[in-house]
Parts: structure tokens; sequence; C-alpha cells
């Protein structure tokens, strides 16, 4: 009688052990690792910041027209050109040009020679000869009456809304807005709205701009600079302590259509920034724009 007790006992407390391990499972509950605990309070502390982060962010265009002519050539870079021209000429073939004309300085002299036999020319029948030279002349004539168009123009590099100045420079894109209670002078920026991207940002800053209507190509997806300043102390709150600037560099696509003498936003050359942008901005700028 004791054994068939002793197999029962064994066999219920074998049932209450699968059953607990079985309604383990199903109920959903998992042990946690200190490091899945730990990474899950970074991820919390984090979004906390983001909410609560007291620095106001921005998105700026260095929006940049690249030269439409080329420069003009420095002293060293006349005297390279010079000197290639003079080995090229020195060591080339003749052209066929050349060669006819050598062509007909030959049959010339023969025709002036006292041994002149008109036989040797009746091949080409009765088709009028044009001599090389003729058709030098000819060249020289419309070269003449060619008027190339200017490299400066003194009006409109005066007129700093216009593309059409310092056709030979890169040109940068700053417009007038409004900071605080004063205007300034700035690359055009906007502030960063909430579910947008910073380079959104940054083309939303240039749309904005009235009566603009530039096309522009944006180099890359992540911003090549970025400009921080604090607000005045009297200004400030625990909510808002500053402004961060991101930059993202464009290349002008389409200037669209003209723009009146009074748009707020000029053309400037690099060396023309110090007159508009404050010290510090120049600063941050200057680094990452390239004199093309």
């Amino acid at each position: 009688m004791a054994a068939p007790c002793r197999r029962m006992a064994a066999r219920s407390l074998f049932h209450f052990l699968s059953f607990s391990r079985t309604a383990g499972g199903n109920s959903g509950f998992r042990q946690f690792s200190s490091t899945s605990v730990h990474r899950a309070t970074l991820q919390t502390k984090s979004v906390t910041e983001k909410a609560s982060s007291p620095w106001t962010l921005m998105a700026a265009v260095c929006l940049q027209r690249l030269p439409v002519i080329s420069a003009d050539c420095g002293p060293i870079e006349r005297k390279f050109r010079d000197m290639m021209l003079q080995l090229e000429l020195e060591k080339s073939l003749l052209s066929d040009h050349e060669l006819r004309l050598l062509e007909d300085a030959e049959r010339m002299s023969r025709k002036q020679a006292d041994d002149y036999d008109s036989d040797e020319e009746d091949e080409r029948g009765d088709q009028e000869i044009v001599l090389a030279q003729d058709l030098e002349d000819s060249w020289e004539q419309k070269l003449k009456s060619f008027q190339p168009a200017l490299r400066v123009t003194a009006d409109a590099d005066k007129d700093l809304t216009s593309l059409e100045r310092c056709l030979a420079d890169s040109l940068l894109l700053v417009a007038e807005q409004q900071v605080g209670g004063e205007k300034l002078w700035l690359l055009p920026q906007t502030q960063w709205q909430e579910g947008e991207t910073l380079r959104q940002t940054a083309e939303r800053a240039l749309a904005s701009l009235p009566a603009a209507g530039f096309k522009a190509t944006f180099l890359g997806n992540a911003p090549c600079g970025v400009y921080k300043y604090k607000l005045p102390k009297a200004a400030r709150t625990e909510s808002s302590v500053g402004t961060k600037v991101f930059f993202f560099k464009a290349i002008l696509s389409d200037s669209g259509p003209p723009a009146a003498p009074n748009a707020p936003f000029l053309w400037v050359k690099k060396n023309e920034l110090q007159r508009y942008l404050k010290p510090a901005y120049v600063m941050k700028v200057d680094r990452f724009i390239l004199d093309l």
C-alpha cells in the first residue's frame, strides 16, 4: 500500500511543477537584466532632456551662386599661359589651313616663273580658286564686327540684389530678418518645428523669403556648421537660455524672377560679409565658406 501512495505523491508533485512552469510562461512576466533596465533609464532621461531643452533650435541655409565666367588671370597665371602657348607653337605640326597657305604660295610662285606651263592647272577646269589668304581676310572682317559681352558691368555690380553682379566671383545670400527687437543681416534661417528634420527646416527658411523664388540644390543632410549664442541675462528663463543655429550648404540652380530694388536680401562676396554680419557670426560662417 505504501508503494502506490508514493507513486501518487510523486505524480502530483510533477504535475504541480509542470503547471507552475506553464502558467509562468503564459502570464507574460519576464526577467529584466540590469543592462536593459539601464538602457531604458537612459532613453527616458534623453526624452525628458529633449522635451525640456532650454535651447531653441534653428536651421539656416548657406546659399551660394557659383561664378558664371572665368576669373581674370594673375601675373603668374599669365606667364604660365604664355609659356604653354609658346611651347605648343614650337612643337606643334602645321594645320590643314597652314598647309593650304604653303600650297597657294607655291602655286603663285610657279605662275610667276618663266617656264610656267598652264596645262598643269587644266585639271581644275573652270572651278573658281579661293585662296587661303582670301579666307583669312574674310575671317578678319567677321572678327572686327564681333562685339564680346562685357565681363564687368558697373551698374549691376553696384546693385547688391542682382544676381548679375560680380560674375567672376562666388556670391552668398544674406537676408534681413527679425531677431528679438532688432533687424539683423543673417543667412536665411527659421525655427525648427516638431516632426521635421533640420534640412527640411533649412529648405523652409529658403522658401519663406518674400518674393525670392530661389531653387537650390542642398549638399547633403548633415549641417556644415553651428553657431550658438545665449540670450541676455535679463531675457533668460529656465525654459529659454539661448539659440543653436545649424547651417546647411546649398548651390543656386534657378534664380527665379528679378528681385525688387528694395528686396530684403543681398548677394555679397565672401570678403563683403563683415560689412553686414556680426563679427562673432562671421567667424563661425567663414570656416565653411569656400571662395571658389
